[in-house]
């Protein structure tokens, strides 16, 4: 059988590409042309093709690999790129930075699968197929969300999903960091956070119902853990988004600090069951100056433009039986304690926005967050649109298509899961970011999607990649290319899979 043309072994698929005549070959004398502003490409390609290959790559004026910033490109927007590979030159141009980055990772594709090893392969000829690719992502948000308050994973690992992400061109990696079940980010104000929120009794592993293995679990980042993680994604083009979960989801840190609670003085462990927990924060002034002293701290760590503060899953149940939270209520003149959800998501909304940063929230129906803020619509399609119609930008994360903790299959043999659901590949390569019904103006608000693996069940790296791939590679695939037949994508993925083997990723097969 013919060999298959470049761009059939590409994934993502790329928007536009020609197949053309021939080879270029990579030799230890090939050197790189690179203009102003793309060095940053050129070392991460270096970096990355060294350890299988190892090519110098040497700056040279005179270079046959040509990386090129041209802010003239307009039509390739920020991570668009055009490659042109001829016998002779390779040509890589975009308008900014992170296109030549996704550029890269192309380049990475083209070549044999042996060049992703992490250990020198002996006796390849690094060739590229000649051809012509211009390529501009369908969405600009293509998301990756991991959950490190359930299961603790140490900063190694999350530079390894990064690695992984970026092949793929996924572009933003929401980092979940705390819960009821631990707390990860130290914050130097409030030292019990880490040292008593990060550690609970028992994992959530093997789980069933109430039944808990008995281990204890723990663990939180140092600071120049999680500097060194947004350095190291900056450089292959993933932002790191935090999320800080309030008013809910905290029984961590109110087992550190209870009189952050609507009870001072119950004494509360580190929570090691699964659900929504009826513990949230009170809505006295010394919480207000807690969520504001951790956001600070948490964005003089992220740049990120956006940070996620949870937001759902919030039980009113202590609020209205708390003097303080109902005085609350009276003097704001909320109406209720539901009111009193959107009132305290709106003051901590506020902090962000005054420091140039944009909130991000989960939301139940799409309804309940405040103006200005990004909402993660989870439940179902109909709130992603029902929030675009109040003006909100929305992340389509329907949970039936993005969450990667439930099942892939029903059947007796697949690990336990998220019960309720079985979302398989076909699910997510189906899943269409821009509901249907949708209207111009509320299409026009739908950034992307993305993927959630939440860790109740998911303890090991070997784990969490096995509930990752193949299916982030399906949603990597429809965020970039836009809605693709699933033969295609069948193809593409049978050619892609050998990539991930040579990366040791343990997919499911």
């Amino acid at each position: 059988m013919p060999a298959p043309p470049p761009d059939a072994t590409l994934l993502p698929r790329p928007t536009k590409s020609r197949a053309r005549q021939g080879t270029f070959t990579f030799s230890p004398t090939t050197s790189l042309r690179v203009t102003e502003g793309a060095e940053p490409a050129a070392e991460l390609l270096r970096t990355l093709l060294a350890p299988a290959t190892g090519l110098p790559l040497s700056p040279a004026a005179d270079g046959t690999v040509v990386l090129a910033l041209d802010p003239g490109l307009t039509g390739l927007g920020d991570e668009g790129y055009g490659l042109t590979v001829g016998p002779r030159s390779v040509l890589l141009r975009a308008a900014r930075l992170t296109g030549l980055l996704r550029g890269v990772q192309t380049l990475r594709q083209l070549l044999p699968v042996r060049a992703l090893a992490g250990t020198p392969q002996r006796g390849v000829r690094w060739t590229l197929p000649c051809v012509e690719i211009t390529d501009v992502p369908r969405h600009p948000w293509r998301g990756a969300m991991l959950d490190v308050a359930r299961h603790f994973q140490p900063a190694a690992y999350l530079r390894r999903y990064v690695d992984l992400l970026a092949l793929h061109k996924i572009n933003v990696f929401h980092l979940h960091l705390t819960d009821d079940q631990g707390w990860r980010m130290p914050v130097a104000a409030y030292p019990k956070l880490t040292e008593i929120g990060g550690h609970r009794a028992q994992s959530l592993v093997g789980a069933t119902g109430d039944t808990f293995d008995g281990v204890p679990h723990g663990g939180a980042y140092t600071r120049a853990e999680l500097a060194g993680l947004v350095a190291y994604a900056a450089a292959r083009g993933v932002t790191v988004m935090p999320e800080i979960e309030m008013p809910g989801h905290v029984r961590a840190a109110l087992a550190a600090y209870p009189h952050l609670g609507n009870d001072p003085g119950r004494t509360l462990d580190v929570w090691t069951r699964w659900g929504v927990c009826d513990t949230v924060l009170g809505v006295h002034d010394e919480v207000l100056d807690f969520c504001r002293t951790v956001l600070e701290e948490v964005m003089d760590v992220f740049p990120s433009p956006y940070v996620h503060v949870g937001g759902d899953e919030c039980p009113r149940t202590e609020w209205e039986r708390s003097p303080v939270a109902q005085a609350r209520v009276a003097s704001e003149g909320l109406g209720g304690t539901a009111g009193l959800h959107r009132w305290f998501l709106g003051r901590i909304g506020e902090v962000l926005v005054r420091a140039g940063r944009r909130p991000v929230g989960w939301a139940e129906t799409g309804t309940e967050l405040p103006a200005g803020f990004t909402v993660m619509a989870w439940r179902d399609p109909a709130h992603a649109l029902a929030a675009a119609g109040r003006g909100h930008d929305v992340v389509n994360a329907h949970y039936r298509a993005t969450y990667l903790d439930y099942p892939q299959r029903d059947d007796p043999g697949e690990p336990p899961g998220q019960p309720g659901a079985v979302v398989g590949l076909r699910d997510v390569h189906g899943h269409d970011p821009v509901p249907e019904g949708a209207d111009p103006y509320a299409a026009a608000r739908v950034l992307g999607t993305q993927a959630q693996l939440w860790t109740e069940f998911a303890a090991t790296p070997e784990r969490l990649e096995h509930l990752t791939f193949p299916r982030l590679c399906a949603l990597a695939n429809r965020g970039w290319s836009g809605p693709t037949a699933w033969d295609d994508f069948r193809s593409r993925l049978d050619r892609h899979t050998p990539r991930l083997d040579a990366l040791g990723v343990g997919r499911r097969p």
